[in-house]
């Protein structure tokens, strides 16, 4: 039978009725358009790759999309199914004929692909922009249009109607080729590319001609967009090397932050109508209207998803069906059907060829799954697009929040970073989740109906159990949410005491105190974990649910069947039936999670409206609110900012921005007064007037400062002045500045065209550099917080550090001034931020500076040195107003003008001449105050004070750091070890392991038992399901053919026993694996929680007991991680996610084992898909860790620039630098989204690509399986069992992909934690027993130290070289010498705190190092300079092992001084003192660890330059207490004042860990050379 075109027939090739007549030239004449297009685009084709491939590929600044793009992709896409359509119909049409006839199929197969040919040849026209050579397609439209045109009237001549299944394929054909005309015709229309004159030039959009933009889903082709083909270079690429911020570059225009917040700002004002501007707008109306058209589309995604999610049952019914009936109708009847000479197909008939149905069934999962993930992405896009623009309004608010919100506490900082953090993510979840609010319940209707037309009433049975038990779910959806609350109140409590120890490590360990500490953590982690407890197990139900719904849905529709039909369903129905459970349990569960979350946005938007609707500041003439312009003032300024903007845009447009030349002293200035007040009242907004009738003038050019008591409103006052404060009345009146000053308005621009310079004219008031009282730094580097967003002049900038003293503390930090500081960086002491904020005001170029009490943390030498270089110099030298708060009396001879409060209100205004002459009583007063702070700075010494303190622990913290030179950090060594070996293959290979040793490590944290639990439920668990499934297979298919012959059997024939015995056995089998499925949720949560209590617990005993110097050289903020985020993690995370991907895992495998076993042809198929799979989920895994490793470190700087912010909120206006801010809030969002964006598209490219390996499967499935039928056939049953686990297979690999790629994240987190549970402990037991320390030991406390060898670490050098001493019991001992000589390293020895590797301490006669920690430090006592107090009671902080009785304690405080100011106290021993005793001053403070030492009684007490903070007064009563209440004990001094160790019985003088001199102190004075007298000299 040999092949030709128009089949062998003889008048095939007869022409002689009329050449169209003939149906095989018609066909031939159709083949002409395909034909044409292929050989002229190929050429073209060919040259255009050719050359451009050679040179380099097209780049994506010259993509544009032409009119219609979208609508051509579409219709080409229609095209290429309706020729599949055409091809499949021409072949089955064919077997019926006796010859072969080609013209059947051929041309739909060459147009095939001349479609496919088409749109690639468009592609890449398009992306060269060169619109003529489309004239192509054009004629090629035209052509094929005509010729089908021409075919479909042959078919009307001759009575071909719609029953006809070619008539149809046809039809199509001639619409969508017309359509397709006038697609190219609009092209012609718009772009003018051919018959008109000018054609119209079209560039391609403004953010791809940026290079930066890397987000290409907007301008892709539609194809690329559907698939996230162009994700394609950046996953592959991770694998070489890790993407990085600039590799994902900037967002395009329309998702930048900006953009975005100006869409809904409009939406959010356009409500305030003009009959009622006071009524609060509403967020929802403004998000719809803003954001609702994406919504919208995603909705329709989503519905067009789940409707062909419904053609995989009904396919798989089909093909069940259809395989099973043979081919009743004999070819002779079809023969009927012949027009043209050849044979046409009913419409219907081809529904019915199972081998159709397959191919349509790929198709529709994967247009389905196409559609799912594009709906998902929109949705994700714009959630992302939402929470830019939230962010950008909150941050607008939180600029004009008036200060008295933010101190009256209406407006607390933890309130707005809530905002940030939370409510907004929760909207942004919101959005995502919303579209499955609509599209859920239209899904379980078709659902419901679609089971009630396969099984009749029994599926609603079915339905009803599913329906009933959703509540239960939502409910425990609810439960979850409230636990989680708890556990996070637990775990708060928990942080908060972990960082208290953390941060008193040093006297709970020199206390003996560390283990009461330990267990107080321990009991909250209890209550913690009572709660996680209880999370687990709801967590547990509800994937135990999850999982038995579907089992028991089916168990329910079954056995109904069987009662109400006496038999059982047909294997078609039975596994639509299946199947379509399994598409209704996803709604169902997923129902509970939208409907919470859905309330959760509700409380969002309520809580966002009040905080968008509370007050703002007062908006005086010169405040000028919002720095935004109208669309239109925009869309003028585009015109000039184009050419600008290509090079830099976003950047601040830095010529509007030069600082102004520093003039002389103005002559134009007949005003000398640089700010007046009249008669003004302020208030912070509680109707309480702070300040009451002042009138004041600050003079221009002159120094004036302002004094008074405590709380009489100095800094209110300046406050006032900058505007802060609500004026009730009277007036502040600013001086104009002349014009070339107004230039340093700082015109930053925050966005590309924002802004013109006319508002700032009418502004009356400059930038005024002002220090707050409480220092204020950014995170950023010490230099960024000096510059302060100024230009970077060196001179300036050295003058500055200079006269602030701030390089020796800058030469200590690691990275000299480009250290970074503040919340995230370095912690630096107060003074040191203090005198930052102070050089940051000095910096900066403007007229006035308004200084608040920049002294009170700095000690005098250093406030000397400032109020010489810094005020007096630096200041006047430039003629800049100045406004000094200050407590400091003596430098009032320096002041130009002196205001002197009293309770909010002006006392005196003046020179001091004036005031001394006019108001003899203030004068007298101020000059005994001074003469009191004279004695102290005569006292206060230069070789010890307050600054070098602070270096020097400064100093402790970094030297350590330089020998280690590797912190223990993670990510430290993994870029270590990366850069071992360079070589690419090796990192790569190390990139994409899958950490098995930490998972291993994590499992048997949670105990062999656990694991083997877990384990075996699993593996039993998956098997009873595949049994469940099975055994319905079987059965459906052998009852299926008895009852349809013979309804009713005799009893004794084996097919009625086989029947009779189905409905027991399948009930068994359903109860069981609703057993398992409750036993293995269960055992998974609670293996997660044995872990991560044990880690936990591990965790915080090693680094309690850790040495001291462990804590010197790792970070807090690194310690507390472990115990907050990594724990966390370990607590709530871990688990689900094992279960999740154990379960996922354990499903693909089943399902591809039950495949296997019934058409094991399909394995041959599995090679080629394992190996695809396999690489996909290894370069996504390694991408996606990238990503969100991105997110994560991109998310912190964001959240911590909104709380700066709030918190530097004053300071932020006074300077005027709103815009420059707000610009850099939205460079954070905008990279922050970025990478969100990313790591979502990377989970889209992931599940799509893997969604379409389902497809593969079940494909392969069905098709291997009709092939097995041809030679050998398996009961139709097992292929519908086969089919509908190939089909969940497409729900769960994408599953398995992304929880691998979470865990291992996740397991970074036990990685750190482990990485910490490798430290050394202290070594705790000594070889000594403490049952052979004597009872009373230390008795006399008489010290040895013989050759004292001491260092911190092995690695450094000693701090104390032979040191010899011998003190005689009771005896008082002052230890001094210059910072670093030692002094507090041999105070350490003495509780073996340090490293003693040689010599030894003999106190009473007992070597300390032989003693257990314990007993040695609980037996001593000792008074730090920094005094540590701890959150809880005053009784807990004086004696926290609970020993003592009151009268012990309140003899202790009286020692101390305290007895009175605690007897005031509420509750007196019982009195409550806040985390770090922050209710008490430091002089206080100080005392109450003076007390704890007397509590001790012990006989040998060590004060490490205890007074430092106290003053002289007290001091001096101190010393003689001490000398009294210690008259019989050993007290050993190191003294930072060395007067105060005048008295001493002896004195040792050190010098670079050496003793100088060792004698009584008269002895020393008479060396007049010697070095403790020339200490003594220079404090005197």
């Amino acid at each position: 039978m040999g092949v030709s075109f128009c089949g062998n027939n003889k008048d095939a090739y007869n022409v002689g009725k009329n050449v169209l007549n003939n149906g095989c030239f018609v066909d031939a004449l159709n083949l002409v358009p395909h034909v044409f297009l292929l050989f002229i685009t190929f050429p073209i084709l060919f040259i255009g790759w050719g050359s451009q491939s050679s040179k380099v590929q097209i780049h994506h600044n010259t993509w544009l999309h032409f009119p219609g793009h979208n609508m051509r992709w579409i219709l080409t896409f229609l095209l290429l199914f309706v020729h599949v359509c055409e091809f499949a119909e021409g072949i089955v049409s064919n077997n019926v004929m006796t010859t072969n006839h080609l013209h059947l199929f051929m041309p739909a197969f060459m147009g095939f692909i001349a479609a496919t040919t088409s749109v690639v040849y468009y592609h890449n026209i398009e992306t060269s922009n060169f619109p003529k050579l489309l004239l192509v397609l054009f004629i090629y439209w035209v052509l094929a249009f005509v010729t089908k045109s021409i075919k479909l009237w042959k078919f009307t001549e001759f009575h071909v109607g719609p029953q006809h299944l070619r008539f149809c394929i046809t039809t199509l054909l001639v619409i969508l080729y017309g359509l397709l005309m006038g697609v190219e015709i609009n092209v012609i229309r718009v772009r003018k590319y051919v018959f008109f004159a000018n054609p119209q030039k079209v560039k391609p959009p403004e953010d791809l001609q940026d290079l930066g933009v890397r987000f290409l889903q907007p301008f892709v082709n539609l194809l690329s967009k559907a698939t996230y083909w162009w994700m394609n270079p950046l996953i592959i690429g991770a694998h070489k090397r890790p993407i990085e911020l600039k590799k994902i570059g900037k967002l395009p225009i329309a998702m930048r932050a900006l953009t975005n917040y100006l869409r809904l700002k409009d939406a959010y004002e356009d409500q305030r109508t003009a009959e009622d501007p006071d009524r609060s707008p509403s967020i929802w109306r403004s998000m719809y209207r803003a954001f609702g058209r994406p919504i919208l589309l995603s909705s329709t995604f989503r519905y067009l998803a789940d409707l062909l999610g419904f053609a995989g049952p009904l396919c798989i019914s089909g093909i069940v069906k259809y395989l099973n009936e043979k081919d009743e109708v004999a070819p002779e009847d079809k023969m009927k059907e012949t027009y043209l000479g050849v044979y046409f197909m009913y419409s219907t008939e081809l529904l019915q060829n199972s081998s159709v149905l397959a191919v349509l069934l790929f198709l529709a999962l994967v247009l389905q799954r196409t559609f799912l993930q594009a709906s998902y992405y929109v949705t994700i896009e714009t959630g992302i697009n939402l929470r830019g623009a939230l962010l950008a309004m909150i941050y607008n608010k939180i600029l004009r929040l008036s200060t008295s919100n933010m101190s009256m506490g209406e407006m607390t900082l933890g309130q707005i970073n809530n905002l940030v953090a939370i409510e907004t993510n929760q909207l942004m979840w919101f959005l995502f989740l919303c579209p499955n609010l609509w599209a859920m319940p239209v899904q379980i209707v078709m659902g419901v109906i679609l089971l009630h037309y396969l099984l009749g009433y029994s599926a609603l049975v079915g339905a009803s159990v599913i329906v009933l038990l959703a509540p239960v779910q939502y409910l425990i959806a609810t439960k979850l949410a409230d636990t989680q609350k708890n556990t996070l109140e637990h775990s708060t409590d928990r942080l908060k005491q972990t960082t208290e120890i953390l941060k008193g490590i040093k006297v709970l360990k020199l206390y003996a105190w560390e283990n009461i500490f330990c267990d107080s953590v321990e009991e909250t982690r209890g209550k913690e974990l009572t709660s996680l407890r209880t999370f687990a197990f709801y967590t547990s139900m509800s994937i135990f649910m999850n999982a038995a719904i579907p089992i028991a849905a089916v168990l329910a529709t079954f056995v109904t069947h069987h009662f109400l039909n006496e038999v059982g369903p047909s294997p078609s129905q039975a596994f639509a039936a299946l199947a379509l459970f399994h598409i209704l349990v996803t709604p169902l569960f997923l129902l509970s999670t939208v409907v919470r979350f859905a309330v959760k946005a509700l409380v969002s938007v309520q809580k966002l409206g009040e905080f968008l609707q509370s007050d703002e500041i007062g908006d005086d003439s010169w405040r000028n609110g919002d720095i935004s312009v109208s669309m239109e003032a925009r869309k003028k300024h585009l015109g000039m900012s184009k050419a600008f903007n290509r090079k830099q845009p976003m950047r601040y447009q830095m010529d509007n921005y030069e600082q102004p030349t520093r003039r002389q002293m103005r002559p134009t200035e007949t005003e000398d007064v640089a700010v007046k007040v009249t008669n003004g009242s302020f208030t912070w907004g509680n109707n309480l007037l702070t300040l009451s009738d002042i009138s004041i003038r600050i003079p221009t050019g002159q120094l004036t400062m302002i004094v008074g008591q405590v709380g009489c409103g100095k800094s209110s006052l300046l406050l006032a002045m900058l505007g802060e404060m609500q004026a009730i009345d009277g007036l502040v009146y600013w001086s104009k500045q002349p014009d070339c000053e107004m230039v340093n308005e700082g015109n930053i621009s925050w966005s590309e065209t924002e802004e013109s310079d006319e508002d700032i004219g009418s502004k009356n008031r400059n930038s005024v550099a002002y220090a707050t009282q409480k220092s204020w730094l950014l995170n950023a580097t010490v230099e960024e917080n000096i510059t302060f967003g100024s230009p970077f002049n060196k001179q300036r900038y050295k003058a500055v550090i200079d006269a602030c003293s701030l390089q020796p503390d800058i030469d200590l930090l690691p990275f000299g001034d480009q250290t970074e500081i503040g919340e995230r960086g370095i912690n630096l002491s107060g003074g040191q931020r203090q005198r930052i904020c102070v050089a940051r005001a000095l910096y900066q170029n403007t007229n006035i500076v308004f200084l608040d009490d920049p002294f009170s943390a700095l000690d005098i030498h250093l406030s000397d040195h400032l109020m010489q270089e810094g005020i007096l110099k630096f200041l006047q030298d430039d003629k800049r107003t100045v406004v000094l708060v200050t407590h400091k009396l003596q430098y009032l001879i320096h002041a130009d003008w002196i205001i002197a409060m009293k309770d909010g209100s002006v006392l005196r205004e003046g020179t001091l001449k004036d005031i001394q002459t006019h108001d003899i009583e203030l004068y007298d007063h101020w000059k005994t105050l001074m003469n009191r702070q004279d004695q102290e700075l005569e006292k206060d010494i230069q070789q010890d004070s307050q600054t070098t303190l602070e270096r020097k622990t400064l100093r402790r913290a970094f030297y350590s750091r330089e020998a280690k030179n590797q912190i223990d950090d993670e990510d430290e060594e993994e870029e270590e070890e990366e850069e071992e070996d360079d070589n690419m293959s090796m990192t790569t290979s190390r990139r994409s392991k899958i950490p098995w040793k930490v998972c291993w490590c994590y499992l048997s944290s949670g105990g062999f038992f656990m694991v083997f639990m877990m384990v075996s439920s699993k593996l039993l668990k998956h098997s009873v399901i595949v049994a469940i499934d099975y055994w319905l297979a079987v059965s459906t298919s052998s009852g299926n053919g008895t009852s349809l012959n013979t309804t009713f059997t005799t009893a004794g024939s084996p097919d009625a026993k086989q029947n009779s015995n189905y409905l027991p056995v399948f009930i068994i089998l359903c109860a069981a694996g609703i057993t398992l499925c409750l036993i293995t949720s269960l055992t998974v949560e609670f293996l997660g929680l044995s872990a991560a209590t044990n880690l936990h617990h591990n965790l915080l005993n090693k680094i309690i007991h850790a040495p001291i110097r462990f804590f010197d050289v790792t970070p807090l903020g690194q310690i507390l991680n472990r115990f907050s985020a990594d724990t966390n993690i370990i607590d709530q995370h871990i688990p689900p996610t094992l279960e999740s991907l154990t379960r996922s895992t354990l499903l693909c495998l089943s399902a591809i084992g039950v495949i296997a076993s019934i058409t094991p042809a399909f394995l041959i198929a599995l090679v080629p898909l394992a190996v695809a799979f396999y690489f996909i989920q290894k370069y996504f895994r390694v991408a996606s860790k990238d990503l969100q490793d991105l997110d994560d470190s991109t998310q912190l700087p964001l959240l911590c620039h909104f709380s700066e912010t709030a918190e530097g909120l004053t300071t932020i206006r006074a300077f005027r630098h709103e815009a420059r801010f707000k610009q850099r809030m939205l460079e954070l969002t905008d990279t922050n989204n970025t990478a969100y964006l990313f790591l979502s598209a990377a989970n889209r490219w992931l599940e799509l690509r893997t969604d379409y390996l389902g497809a593969v499967i079940v494909l392969t499935a069905a098709v291997a399986s009709i092939w097995s039928l041809r030679y050998g056939l398996p009961a139709g049953g097992l292929v519908g069992l086969g089919l509908t686990y190939a089909l969940t297979i497409t729900n769960y690999l994408n599953w398995v992909v992304r929880n691998l790629a979470d865990l291992e994240v996740q397991m970074a987190a036990v990685k750190k934690v482990n990485s910490f549970l490798s430290t050394e402990s202290e070594n705790y037991e000594g070889s000594m027993d403490s049952s052979q320390v004597p009872e009373k030991w230390p008795q006399d406390g008489e010290i040895k130290i013989q050759d004292l060898c001491v260092r911190y670490d092995p690695m450094l050098k000693p701090v104390l070289k032979h040191v010899n001493a011998y003190i005689k019991p009771g005896q008082k001992v002052g230890i001094c010498g210059r910072t670093g000589s030692g002094k507090s390293s041999l105070s350490l020895a003495f509780f073996n705190m340090v490293d003693i590797f040689e010599g030894k301490i003999l106190i009473d006669g007992i070597d300390i190092c032989k003693l257990p920690l314990q007993t040695l430090r609980s037996r001593l006592s000792i008074i730090l300079q920094d005094p540590v107090l701890f959150s809880g009671s005053i009784r807990f902080n004086l004696d926290p092992e609970k020993k003592c009785t009151d009268d012990r304690l309140w003899e202790a405080l009286e020692i101390a001084q305290l007895k009175n100011m605690v007897k005031a106290l509420p509750g007196g021993l019982d009195a409550v003192v806040t985390e770090g005793g922050e209710n008490f001053s430091v002089g206080q403070r100080q005392l109450f660890c003076l007390a704890r030492a007397f509590v001790r009684k012990s006989s040998i007490l060590i004060m490490d330059e205890a007074t430092a903070s106290i003053d002289m007064a007290t001091e001096n009563i101190l010393q003689k207490v001490v000398m009294t209440a210690f008259a019989d004990r050993t007290v050993v001094t190191i003294a930072h004042r060395v007067h105060s160790i005048l008295t001493a019985d002896l004195v040792i003088v050190m010098k670079r860990g050496n003793i100088l001199e060792y004698d009584k102190p008269e002895t020393l004075l008479e060396q007049e050379d010697g070095m403790f007298a020339s200490f003594v000299k220079a404090d005197m």
